[in-house]
């Protein structure tokens, strides 16, 4: 039994659904954005309640309806309000800047680190000084998008370039995700 895709799908206003040979298009004031039907799979709307029904009980009609709900579920948030990941740049030297369709990093390398964006997203930089106080905050990037697997995609793609060291925790991070420490090596003490 899927607890997922028998929920109902709340439909905002101004946004409108479309169902065509096994997908679905989502329009909204954010953007366009499509989820895939699988075959003999159903939908039905009405007052702004969109429900996914699947055909059968079988193994793999079940796997796929809570997938389907989902997809559609994000497409229809995407399409109305977008989705919106926190970059922080922790590090000294560390900065960031958008230039065109261009994300430009400086992340302690040699070089500058510039990752071209893709359609649909949008980004902004928020850069700052760091100090002891503010745990090394070089900058913030909030990148937003109406399609929820691109800025995932995109999202990953800039936090990877510079992962988070766990000594001092300079490197890129979610906003709000725990960073595990370690404790660097000890003096030897020796006994006299």
């Amino acid at each position: 039994m899927s607890r997922i895709g028998k929920a109902p799908i709340t439909v905002p206003a101004g946004v409108t659904i479309t169902v065509n040979d096994g997908l679905a298009t989502v329009k909204g004031p954010k953007g366009t954005t499509t989820a895939p039907i699988p075959a003999n799979f159903e939908t039905s709307q009405d007052n702004g309640i969109l429900t996914v029904v699947r055909p059968s009980e079988t193994k793999q009609d079940r796997s796929m309806h809570g997938l389907t709900r989902a997809l559609l579920n994000n497409a229809v948030v995407g399409a109305s309000v977008g989705f919106t990941k926190i970059i922080e740049l922790r590090g000294v030297g560390y900065r960031a800047e958008v230039a065109g369709k261009t994300l430009k990093m400086a992340l302690g390398y040699s070089h500058p680190v510039d990752i071209p964006m893709p359609e649909g997203i949008a980004i902004t930089v928020a850069n700052s000084t760091p100090t002891s106080e503010n745990g090394l905050l070089a900058a913030t990037i909030t990148i937003t998008s109406h399609d929820k697997q691109i800025l995932g995609d995109f999202a990953a793609d800039v936090k990877g370039r510079r992962p988070v060291e766990p000594y001092k925790g300079k490197g890129l991070r979610y906003q709000g995700e725990r960073v595990i420490r370690k404790v660097g090596k000890q003096a030897d003490k020796k006994k006299k």
